[in-house]
This record gives C-alpha cells, sequence and structure tokens, in this order.
C-alpha cells in the first residue's frame, strides 16, 4: 500500500495555486497527502518559489507533515504521481495580451477561450500538453491528468484523442453558477443540482432542480430582476436580451454574451482596451499585486483578493474532483470528459462540458434531453471549429486552421483570416512551431 498521495501541479507558479492548496488542506481527512510537487518554467521561478513558501505557511499553520518540493524539471515531480493539475498558461500572460490586441485591431472580439484568442492559445497550449502527456504515460502511467489549462475543452479533446492518459477537463464557470442558483434559491449547494450541458464557456443550464422541482424558470425571472449571481467576477455586470432569456428554457452561461451578444461586447472591448487596457493586461497588474501580497512571510492563509481573479473556485473544483475520485464518492460535478451520447447530434468521440458522476474510474456523464434545434447548430458548429483547432495545433495544417476559423462566429472572414493568422503566428513562433512553414 502506498504511503500518501502524491500530487503534481504543473504551472505552479500561478496565482490560483494558493486557492488549490487551501482546498487540499480542507480535505486532510479525505486526501492524505504526502507530497505536493509545484512545477514550473524559468520564467515562472521567482513565482512558484513565493507559492512555496505560502504553501509551507499553509500547511504549517494546519499542523500538517506535507513536503512540498519546487522542481523546474517536470519529471521528477511526475514520477509516480497519483494526481496531476495542469494549470499552465503557454506564452504566459503576455501572449494572452497579444492574442487580446491582434484580435481588435482586426475587428474582432479579444478574449483567450474564444475566437481568433482562443484557437492561438489552444495551438500554443495542445503541444506542450501532448509533451508532458507523454512523460505521464512513462512515469505515472496510472495518474489522473485534471486539466484546467485554457482552453480546457480543446485541451482535454487533444488529449483523450491524442493519448492514453486518463484526464478530466475542469472550469470554474459551472461552479459559479451553482453558486449563484443557491444563492438566489436560498439554500445550501448540495441541496440543488443543476445540470449543465453543451462545451467548454459555452454551455447551458438544462435543469435545476430543488426539493422535487424544477426551479429555472423561477431563476430566468430572478436574472431578469437583475439578481444575476451567476456571473464570474472578471466578466463586467451585463443583461440579458429579455425576450431571448424568457423564451428559451435554459440559462447561458456568461460566456455565451460573445455570440448573443457580440456588438455590445465588441464596443465595451474597444473602449476597455483604450482605456484601462485589454483583460489580460488588467490581470497582469493584478497578479503582481496578488504575488507582493502573497510575499509576505506573515501570510499564511489565502488572501480575500484572489477572488478577483477570473479562475475563482476553480481549485475547489479541482480538488472535489480529486477527492471524488479517490474516494469513489460519486459526487456531481460539471467536466470536460467524453460526450459518449450524452448530447445527442455531437460526435461520441468529441469532449463536451455536462453534469458527471464522478467515480473511481472517472466520470460517468448524465444524458440531457435533446437541446432546441436552433441552440444545437450552434453547437455542432463550435464544436467542429474546437475540432479542427485541436487537429491543426497537433499537425500545423494551414488548411485546417482557416477552415476552424471561418466556421467561429467571432472571426471576420476574407483576407482579415491570413492577415490575422500570420500576425499571430509571427508574434507567437516560438510556442507555434507547427506552423512556422506560414512564414517561409
Amino acid at each position: 500500500m502506498k504511503n500518501g498521495l502524491k500530487i503534481a501541479v504543473i504551472g505552479a507558479g500561478s496565482s490560483y495555486t494558493p486557492e488549490l492548496i487551501e482546498g487540499l488542506l480542507k480535505r486532510k481527512d479525505e486526501l492524505p497527502i504526502k507530497q505536493l510537487w509545484l512545477v514550473d518554467i524559468e520564467e515562472g521561478k521567482e513565482k512558484v518559489n513565493i507559492i512555496a513558501a505560502l504553501a509551507r505557511r499553509m500547511i504549517k499553520k494546519e499542523s500538517l507533515d506535507i513536503q512540498v518540493k519546487v522542481t523546474l524539471d517536470r519529471r521528477p515531480a511526475l514520477k509516480n504521481a497519483d494526481f496531476v493539475c495542469s494549470q499552465f498558461r503557454a506564452g504566459c500572460l503576455d501572449a494572452r495580451i497579444s492574442d487580446e490586441r491582434i484580435s481588435l485591431k482586426y475587428g474582432m472580439i479579444g478574449q483567450e477561450t474564444n475566437g481568433l484568442g482562443g484557437f492561438a492559445n489552444a495551438c500554443r497550449t495542445i503541444p506542450v500538453t501532448l509533451e508532458i502527456c507523454k512523460e505521464i504515460e512513462e512515469l505515472c502511467p496510472d495518474a489522473w491528468l485534471l486539466n484546467f489549462t485554457n482552453p480546457s475543452g480543446m485541451v482535454t479533446e487533444a488529449v483523450l484523442k491524442h493519448t492514453q492518459v486518463k484526464a478530466v477537463g475542469l472550469c470554474n464557470v459551472p461552479v459559479i453558477m451553482n453558486k449563484g442558483i443557491a444563492e438566489m434559491l436560498n439554500c445550501r449547494e448540495e441541496d440543488i443540482i443543476m445540470q449543465v450541458a453543451g462545451i467548454n464557456h459555452f454551455i447551458w443550464a438544462r435543469q435545476i432542480l430543488h426539493n422535487g422541482e424544477n426551479k429555472l424558470e423561477h431563476v430566468v425571472e430572478q436574472i431578469l430582476a437583475g439578481n444575476d449571481t451567476l456571473v464570474p467576477k472578471n466578466i463586467p455586470a451585463f443583461a440579458w436580451p429579455a425576450e431571448l432569456l424568457k423564451n428559451m428554457g435554459m440559462i447561458p452561461c456568461a460566456y455565451l454574451r460573445y455570440y448573443y451578444m457580440g456588438q455590445d461586447i465588441m464596443e465595451q472591448e474597444v473602449s476597455e482596451a483604450n482605456g484601462e487596457g485589454t483583460r489580460g493586461e488588467v490581470v497582469k497588474a493584478m497578479e503582481k499585486r496578488l504575488f507582493d501580497i502573497y510575499s509576505d512571510p506573515q501570510l499564511s492563509s489565502k488572501p480575500k483578493e484572489l477572488e478577483k481573479r477570473g479562475g475563482q473556485y476553480y481549485s475547489e473544483a479541482a480538488c472535489e474532483l480529486m477527492s471524488s475520485i479517490y474516494n469513489d464518492k460519486r459526487t456531481i460535478m460539471h467536466v470536460n470528459t467524453r460526450n459518449n451520447g450524452t448530447i445527442n447530434g455531437l460526435p461520441d468521440d468529441c469532449v463536451v462540458e455536462v453534469s458527471s458522476m464522478i467515480t473511481k474510474s472517472g466520470p460517468l456523464p448524465l444524458n440531457v434531453a435533446p437541446f432546441p434545434s436552433d441552440t444545437l447548430r450552434l453547437l455542432q458548429l463550435m464544436k467542429e471549429f474546437e475540432t479542427l483547432t485541436v487537429e491543426a495545433a497537433v499537425s500545423g495544417d494551414l488548411n485546417k486552421a482557416q477552415r476552424a476559423l471561418i466556421l467561429n462566429p467571432l472571426v471576420n472572414t476574407g483576407s482579415v483570416i491570413d492577415q490575422a493568422l500570420q500576425e499571430t503566428v509571427r508574434e507567437n513562433i516560438d510556442l507555434m512551431p507547427q506552423f512556422a512553414h506560414l512564414l517561409q
């Protein structure tokens, strides 16, 4: 019998990591952790050392015996690991800012997981993820990969299609929706069952069950009355078109505003970019402030300021997922996993984001009622965009890259695609070598 769990965190220099540590410590009676390995790259060395010092203070405060090890070499961290948490950002925040600025330059919404920015992020991230997965197959083949690296759905799909690694993708958006609904219904989270379905950052709440009743209409009324607590803190307050929401029969996640309210969002992004900066630039300044706080040798808990980051509650979900797999808890969680018929009309082998029962064998997705035909067509369009993007990221195939971008409603077509793609590759050539032939 193994003496305690070994957990490896890839991209541990992230400002989110203190929340992950907090979640693990809260579950000290469920997860017998012996070793916590914090992995980053040379550029993240200073940050990961600050995080490690804070983690040790947090662990000491709880009087626990958990070894915290820091490394810039993944291999010793992965050797015999039980869980691998992936939360890295290929190209760091500078690459995100570049994506946002290039998108806006060509008249498109700039966002890290949607449109041109989502495509670029996937093409930087998927090759690195597949390298990590080769090492997992060699060094810890029984480990579970819990992926929060964005774009989470596409990265998880690449892993499940191109490796033998056991992987589950995570996102905090459904977690925030779940918490917001419990607040609206004035009840505990465990007293409701929210069923969501779609793909990452493209989901709808299909049912909200409480005391044997579906409370979806009641929640819609609350949202239309201005009591919307389902929106992540990194997204400015906005109002859904009333008729759209009233007659939809489901509740869209906040990211769907990019598609339902595109022109409004575009105008807002241009205004922000000309003012305090793009979201990436705002986050970069916020991260600097957070690491100044983390550096305080008296700090031994997760600071309140972390809640202002967009990934709030992600780590709580990651820790619960870990515990549910390890303890076979059969918790209902909203994760990225293989479709296998869960959403009628999407390929069985693609990755979807759906409510699932989490077992020792992984997620068992809960089948959902058929989508209305117009929503299904939109979902099919976006899934084909994701599928082609994954293929382009793996192969560097220009044709597949262009076909993917043409499909995406947030991408302007015509010669603009070629110009924007060329500039994106030039700005990311070290991280997107599969596309180097485009610049010859």
